[in-house]
């Protein structure tokens, strides 16, 4: 059993498939493993290490490749890369396959079986494998430390002989995995954190982090969650007052940090343009959601653009921003998953088809995408 670790070919993508732990682990699985040269660099990994750690280097990407029964990535691989892969190769990255059908087709005629990590199950043996949550975490704590960055001025009070500083303002939008972890970044960097989110049950997790939770709490907010946890629509009016009340409140702070994002779909428009008008001189807003299409209406996707004194951060990949420490942690998804493919008796691939979390994240099998969201019948209807 061969498991490949190439170069991630998009410049952007720092980050790296496997670790020296994870590869030592792998071994432990019986599988031979093949690292192409320089794989690890960008997260701090030099080549030596995964050779201590029982890889064997390759020089280049087809090498590496060649006859892989496993290929590791952290992005999915484009029809140049896929090229080398061989015939029935397990290909397991993260996908992205909403709206990118084309690619999935690609990939299903080179016959290859492909793994998107993104659709794991949200069950408990799945927990470990869920690189939404580890590489969302990273995005709210990066989040935090780049407004402070643009934001210019220091986030605690300080009391100092010369006088004191206020302590910064920061508004959370969303209290998801990201949105958690930024209001409990900000709070320890000692701004005056607030946030909002659809949710009722998310007030109870914002004020456990010491954070003050914004909404109209009336009646039709106390019952807008499904029995499964999910937000239900709300009514026009209630959406009306909410916006009311959220635009207000983000006239007063000083960094707004947006994190909604739903799977499938274009961002919803959190921050309008007047909005950001609304806000004082200096202030910053950072939208976790640009790559699919933005919270805010003024940002651009991998740019800082300043309108009318106000920053609104639009950084790619955050996660990627922390290279080392998001490798380190989606390597471990992805071993926790191959772990599940493997007999552990024969040292040999053995995927149980009807396992759900195959059924779950398996895109293409036998030259056709058989993901039921994703295949050519679901795409007609």
């Amino acid at each position: 059993m061969k498991i490949a670790i190439p170069v991630e070919t998009d410049e952007a993508e720092p980050r790296v498939a496997a670790t020296p732990e994870t590869v030592k682990r792998l071994v432990g699985l019986g599988a031979d493993i093949v690292v192409q040269a320089g794989a690890g660099l960008a997260s701090g990994i030099r080549d030596n290490e995964y050779e201590a750690a029982g890889a064997k280097l390759a020089l280049t990407a087809k090498d590496a490749v060649a006859n892989a029964d496993i290929v590791l990535k952290v992005r999915r691989p484009t029809p140049d890369e896929f090229a080398d892969y061989k015939s029935g190769a397990l290909v397991i990255a993260i996908m992205d396959p909403y709206g990118n059908e084309a690619a999935l087709k690609a990939m299903a005629e080179a016959r290859l079986v492909s793994f998107a990590m993104e659709l794991m199950p949200r069950i408990t043996r799945a927990q470990v494998m869920d690189v939404l949550s580890s590489q969302a975490n990273l995005a709210g704590y990066r989040a935090v430390i780049d407004g402070a960055a643009e934001y210019g001025r220091a986030l605690p009070m300080m009391m100092t002989a010369a006088g004191t500083v206020p302590a910064a303002k920061v508004f959370v939008m969303g209290a998801g995995v990201a949105g958690l972890q930024a209001i409990a970044t900000a709070r320890r960097l000692g701004a005056v954190v607030t946030a909002t989110d659809v949710r009722p049950a998310a007030k109870e997790q914002v004020e456990s982090l010491g954070a003050k939770f914004i909404a109209v709490e009336d009646d039709e907010f106390k019952q807008a969650e499904t029995a499964g946890g999910y937000a239900k629509e709300m009514s026009k009016e209630y959406q009306a007052k909410q916006a009311e009340l959220v635009a207000s409140h983000i006239a007063k702070q000083d960094i707004v940090i947006t994190t909604a994002l739903i799977p499938g779909r274009p961002a919803p428009k959190l921050v309008s343009k007047e909005m950001v008008e609304s806000m004082k001189q200096g202030s910053v807003v950072v939208d976790l959601a640009v790559e699919r299409g933005g919270n805010c209406a003024l940002a651009e996707p991998g740019a800082v653009v300043v309108h009318e004194g106000v920053k609104i951060v639009g950084y790619l990949n955050v996660p990627g921003r922390l290279a080392a420490t998001a490798s380190s942690l989606y390597a471990k998804n992805l071993f926790a998953f191959v772990e599940t493919l493997v007999d552990k008796n024969t040292k040999s691939l053995a995927v149980n088809w009807d396992d759900e979390l195959v059924k779950a994240t398996c895109l293409t099998k036998d030259g056709a995408v058989i993901h039921p969201s994703f295949s050519p019948k679901h795409a007609a209807e």
